[in-house]
């Protein structure tokens, strides 16, 4: 872990990447590595860190509920605005490396959690089109990265 980087629970097999890490392709491979999994969770951890989601329901955070017992170290408004700007910053790096029209499919499938066939209804792109260029994205991602490396 980086510094500045904070774990994130989520539910890996409720996300699109978990999906198609989990999926078998003809070959018998997952339908993307390890690798490209890691990648995109690492978008999707900073994307939320940086607090990108659309919000859906109201910010109770600074109404003072709650039992008063502490779990963990207290953090202040600035420093948690500081994390959430670096995050952001990763992202905005992240997208803009995997090049034209890569970012796009990159923030639907995994920060979005839009699955596939619904990013490509959305694109405009051909059936089964989509895990195609999630693959390339995530490759130039996992490059992005430096996670070229593993397997």
């Amino acid at each position: 872990m980086e510094e500045g980087e904070v774990l994130l629970a989520v539910n890996e097999a409720e996300t699109p990447l978990g999906w198609l890490r989990r999926r078998k392709g003809a070959d018998g491979e997952p339908l993307i590595s390890e690798t490209q999994f890691e990648a995109g969770e690492k978008l999707r951890a900073d994307f939320t860190l940086g607090q990108m989601n659309p919000r859906v329901t109201a910010d109770w955070s600074g109404t003072g509920g709650g039992s008063g017992k502490r779990r963990g170290p207290m953090r202040g408004p600035a420093e948690i605005a500081m994390h959430a700007l670096a995050a952001r910053e990763r992202v905005g790096r992240a997208i803009e490396a995997a090049g034209p029209h890569l970012g796009d499919i990159l923030l639907s499938v995994c920060c979005h959690l839009e699955g596939l066939e619904a990013a490509e209804r959305g694109f405009g792109w051909p059936k089964r089109s989509g895990k195609l260029v999630l693959q390339i994205a995530l490759d130039r991602l996992a490059a992005h990265y430096g996670m070229t490396g593993k397997s």
